[in-house]
């Protein structure tokens, strides 16, 4: 006999699926909307009345009255609010400030107000009701869900909690879940990340598990934490575990290692969150991209990234973007972020409705020798030489070698592989094949004789948690970059002694 909860749960998915197509199938209206209500708000603050908010009437006028900022362009008005300031960039003070560690300004303190913060809850909910709507299946609403995330505990600064997001989205949990969300706050509030994995295996082994959710590097310590304990694969030791939630990065590259690690295949949701706003969730199965949150009090603009660092560069809208161009996106939030650049890149997959991927970071390409090699196409072409194959990879990252002690540069590949391949030459010749029909600069590079094809380094068993480890940045929301135009991450690998 089905509960109560899911019993409700179909009504009210319907409910939420026809609010999200109402606004989802009037996508610029909905978006001038947004823009016109932030502008009004936000006018008698210290940055409207800079910027003359009184003024603008359009998105030509913001584009010539508000330039595009990043954390550090914009730090002199944030660093006023964590001061404890009113009235800044947004009306009154922030509830939150959700705590990032930036990798060019160190700490980041990025405000959550009482207008933003219900978006970040809605749209995880959203997500799942979606979900439910597509598929009819309500049968996990009475079974354990965890959620591996940061501390719940915060701190204050002038008067204004103070911690990680996914700490700060813990108290917002609705009380009809309380009683099925797991782990506990005790084990949740552990700070050391290895400590916590094991007690949260402890705690979830005897349970009902039916949802998962987290990064997936950190969800594959988790299960191989599990199966260490028990011998059994995580679909037997939780035969109603169905859908994994995620978010972060890209699921592709794990996705073998996830269905070796559970023993089945599961349905998964992607999530696209962030401190400065919850862009987009999976909407469809078996639509490819996550529909972009347009209805939410943010508004986006977006930048072809190959015109990003241009002088004449366009800041277009949401009529504008063409599918399957990589773009920088900008947004203006009801936290009172102002043209700011997230540093992502994303890719539209829809325009009926807007649905986009992530392409990568806007910092995180090689171009050494003008390639301007993407997140995307790296995790492509690895993905396109693995398929149909036994091997299994745990977790990757590229460089570029400038200075090799002998011939000509190339990128360098540190991969950790759960299961070898037979022939290493093989799988890098198809890695470089598969980049090259995606890039055609890198192409011209190999063709030229200015790059020779990639090479492959073997890193030891678990040798990116222990990388991770030594920099402080183990577990929680911390993500290895996919690539980089530096060997920072390459250079301590082998300092470290993790390369095979």
């Amino acid at each position: 006999m089905p509960s109560l909860k899911a019993l409700l749960a179909k009504p009210f998915a319907k409910f939420v699926a026809w609010k999200i197509n109402n606004w989802a199938s009037h996508p610029v209206e909905t978006q001038e909307n947004v823009f016109k209500n932030l502008i009004k708000k936000a006018k008698d603050t210290t940055f409207g009345i800079d910027h003359d908010f009184e003024s603008i009437t359009s998105h030509h006028d913001f584009s010539q009255q508000v330039p595009i900022r990043d954390y550090e362009d914009l730090r002199a008005y944030v660093d006023r609010v964590v001061n404890g300031e009113s009235d800044i960039l947004w009306p009154s003070k922030p509830l939150y400030f959700a705590k990032t560690s930036g990798t060019t300004s160190g700490a980041k303190f990025i405000p959550i107000t009482k207008e933003s913060m219900p978006s970040h809850i809605e749209a995880a909910r959203n997500a799942i009701l979606m979900y439910i709507h597509e598929t009819g299946n309500v049968d996990f609403v009475d079974g354990k869900m965890i959620f591996l995330q940061g501390s719940p505990v915060l701190n204050e600064k002038n008067g204004v909690q103070l911690g990680r997001l996914s700490g700060i989205v813990a108290h917002y949990v609705p009380k009809y879940l309380q009683k099925n969300r797991l782990p506990s706050y005790e084990t949740n509030c552990i700070e050391d990340w290895e400590t916590k994995v094991d007690a949260i295996v402890e705690e979830t082994l005897p349970e009902n598990m039916t949802i998962i959710s987290g990064i997936p590097s950190w969800v594959q310590m988790y299960f191989e934490r599990l199966i260490t304990k028990t011998g059994q694969k995580v679909g037997d030791l939780f035969k109603n575990f169905n859908l994994f939630i995620f978010g972060g990065v890209n699921y592709e590259p794990y996705r073998a290692k996830f269905e070796s690690l559970i023993g089945r295949k599961v349905d998964s949701i992607e999530l696209y969150p962030a401190s400065e706003g919850f862009f987009a969730f999976q909407d469809k199965q078996n639509e490819k991209g996550m529909l972009l949150q347009l209805n939410s009090g943010i508004f986006y603009e977006f930048i072809e990234a190959n015109q990003f660092f241009e002088e004449t560069r366009q800041r277009l809208t949401i009529k504008d973007v063409k599918i399957g161009v990589n773009y920088v996106m900008i947004v203006s939030t009801n936290a009172g972020l102002w043209a700011y650049n997230v540093g992502d890149t994303i890719q539209f997959t829809s325009t009926k409705p807007y649905r986009v991927i992530v392409s990568g970071r806007i910092k995180h390409f090689i171009s050494a020798f003008g390639e301007h090699v993407i997140g995307k196409e790296v995790e492509q072409s690895l993905n396109n030489a693995i398929d149909g194959t036994n091997i299994s990879i745990n977790e990757f990252t590229v460089a570029p070698q400038i200075n090799p002690e002998s011939g000509l540069p190339y990128h360098e590949w540190f991969i950790e592989f759960e299961k070898q391949p037979e022939d290493l030459e093989e799988l890098s010749r198809k890695i470089d094949q598969s980049l090259q029909e995606q890039n055609s600069y890198y192409k011209d590079l190999i063709t030229g004789k200015v790059l020779r094809p990639l090479k492959i380094s073997k890193v030891k068993e678990n040798g990116f948690q222990d990388y991770m480890k030594s920099i402080g940045k183990l577990g929680g929301q911390n993500k290895l970059p996919r690539l980089a135009n530096d060997r920072k991450i390459a250079d301590a690998l082998y300092e470290q002694q993790l390369i095979n």
